[in-house]
Formats: C-alpha cells, structure tokens, sequence
C-alpha cells in the first residue's frame, strides 16, 4: 500500500511549497486513491493563491480537506482524477482499479470514502474527466440563465469556464452568442467552442461593436464570468431592458463598484448569482446533483475539453505552475499537475 504522498499548500500569497508526509491509513470503510493528474483553477483558487480571498470565509466544508477556513497555510484544490489502488474490507471491491474523479486538494494519494467519489464512464478520457468540476459548473450557469430561443447572449470572460458555458450555450438555438475577454487566444477557442462574435473589452469600439453584434435592444441574457469587478459594470451597460444578469464570479476581497444611477434604476435587469454548490431551489424536484453531474459527462463527451489545457508540470514544481497561470493568462489556459 503507498505510505507517503506529496501534497501542495499555499504557505502566504504566492507562496507554494510541496512536502512529502506520511499518508494517513484508511479505514475499512475507505479506498485509496493514487492520483494521476489535478488541475489548477483559474478562478477561487488563484484567488486563494494571491491571498485575494477572505481569510476567516470557511473553505467548502463539503469537500474533505477543504472544511477549514482560507487563511494561511492551506492545500487547496477541487480537481483531481486517479485510480483506486486499494479497498477497505467493508468496501465493494469492484471500486479497486477504478478510474475516479475526486473534489480534492491536490495531492498524489489520499484515502476517501466511495461516496466522496465519482467514477469516470469507460467511454471518457482522463484527461477529459479533469473537466468535470469545471463542465458542471457551466451546465449550472446555463440552468440558472435558462436562455430561450432566439436570444442574444453575451460571456464575459473566456476563461476555462467561460469557454465551457459559451460551449453549452452553443446547443442552444440562440440568436447570437458573443464573447469578450482581454486575451486573443481565449477569444480564438471562444470561436472554436462557438461563439458567433468575440470582442476586446479594451478595443475603443468595444461599445460599437457589442451594439452592432447585439442590436439596440442589447442582450437578453448576460453571463460574467471573468472574476474582475469592472466587467459587472459592462455587463449590466449590454444588457436590455428587462433582460438578466447571471453573475459566476467570485470576487474574493476586491470591491465592486457599480454605475447603478443611470438606465439601470427604470431597467428592470435581473442580477442573479451562480454558485454550483447546491441546486436554485425551482430545480430541486426534478433535479439532483447526480443528474445535473450526469449532464456535465455527456457536455464532455461532446466537447472534449482536454482540448484547452495548454501547461502541464510535474507537480513537484507545482509553484512554477502557479506562476505561468498567474503572471501568463495571455497564453495560459489550462494548467495541469501530473503526479507520476
């Protein structure tokens, strides 16, 4: 059985160190699990990373390893796919050899009950499995949008979610789709995953363009999703009378300041946040988390998301791939941590 394992934490802002530590002992009523790949967020987690989150805000207490607060020192992480290397005797022992998905801090083995996992389908790749935390959140914004036939839609922000909810999006008999974000290959893979229009937030038409891409009646529906508080502003400023807003960001400890004394007071916009935790209360009696979970596997198995990972590093130089996501978003997508 593996004894040892290599786990990351955050010691201070920008400050990662990896340690070897004696992996605790299942129990009977547990697996282990030997890790093979854990991907890096670009949004809470560097967040956390940077020391942008509220320190005393728990951590997500539904999430083994992550039921303590924000503050430093903390290992943090949700994504993390490997395969059972060893059951507990009051397990099934059909889970040994599984390939599994796991919300996880990143770490090279750890000890988990069944119902803490998620088997991967036979018919998916590893790799693709990475995107699982990020897919359900995407079909979660598209339940909270719930976008109707023939709107305009607008994303903000184009990163990994971003570009998974405008992949969504585009099983939707929409109008238009249009996506904005700072970074040109962001807004390359917005066109790929299809979007119909993409747009610089900085270009000096950027307003001329959203008109022309969306109309005088502007959008119907609005996503902002790219975690910079500016962007709510331009969101709402595209959005029509009447049409809503469906807010994804976590801003972590940056002020929000909005423009709230012009058209938005007789406009009738709905602002509406979006957290994937736990399912809007007017889906709870047809939907539950493991058919909404169901739902993500088969949005991967149409848009294989392996696609639009970009980095990978051993995750002994798990600080390195902080720093490329941190300091390189213009050409960093996805950054993957391997553990073998």
């Amino acid at each position: 059985m593996i004894e040892r394992r290599s786990v990351v934490r955050f010691t201070a802002p920008r400050e990662v160190e990896v340690t070897d530590t004696e992996l605790p002992q299942p129990t009977d009523d547990e697996v282990l699990v030997d890790t093979d790949l854990s991907a890096i967020s670009a949004g809470t987690e560097l967040l956390v990373y940077r020391g942008e989150a509220p320190a005393d805000l728990d951590a997500d207490e539904t999430v083994r390893g992550l039921d303590g607060t924000l503050s430093f020192p903390i290992a943090y992480g949700y994504t993390v796919v490997g395969r059972v290397a060893w059951v507990g005797k009051n397990v099934d022992p059909t889970w040994r050899g599984r390939r599994v998905f796991a919300f996880h801090p990143h770490t090279s083995a750890f000890a988990a009950r069944p119902n803490e996992l998620i088997a991967i389908p036979d018919d998916i790749a590893t790799a693709d499995a990475l995107f699982l935390a990020n897919m359900e959140t995407a079909v979660s914004l598209a339940m909270d949008g719930e976008p109707v036939i023939g709107e305009r839609v607008a994303v903000f922000g184009q990163g990994i979610v971003g570009l998974l909810t405008i992949a969504v999006l585009a099983r939707f008999p929409l109008a238009t789709r249009v996506a904005v974000d700072l970074h040109r290959v962001r807004r390359q893979w917005a066109r790929e995953l299809g979007a119909d229009i993409t747009i610089d937030p900085t270009d000096d038409d950027r307003d001329a363009h959203l008109a022309e891409a969306l109309g005088p009646q502007r959008a119907d529906l609005v996503y902002e999703l790219s975690g910079a508080p500016i962007a709510l502003d331009q969101a709402i400023a595209t959005t029509g009378d009447g049409g809503r807003v469906i807010i994804g960001s976590w801003y972590g400890v940056k002020n929000v300041g909005l423009d709230l004394g012009g058209r938005f007071h007789r406009s009738a916009i709905t602002l509406r946040a979006s957290q994937v935790s736990r399912l809007a209360s007017r889906w709870r009696e047809r939907w539950t988390k493991h058919r909404r979970l169901h739902t993500a596997w088969e949005m991967i198995r149409q848009i294989r998301p392996h696609r639009l990972i970009t980095h990978r590093f051993p995750i002994r130089a798990a600080a390195e791939a902080y720093r490329q996501l941190d300091t390189a978003p213009a050409s960093t997508l996805q950054v993957v941590l391997e553990h073998h």
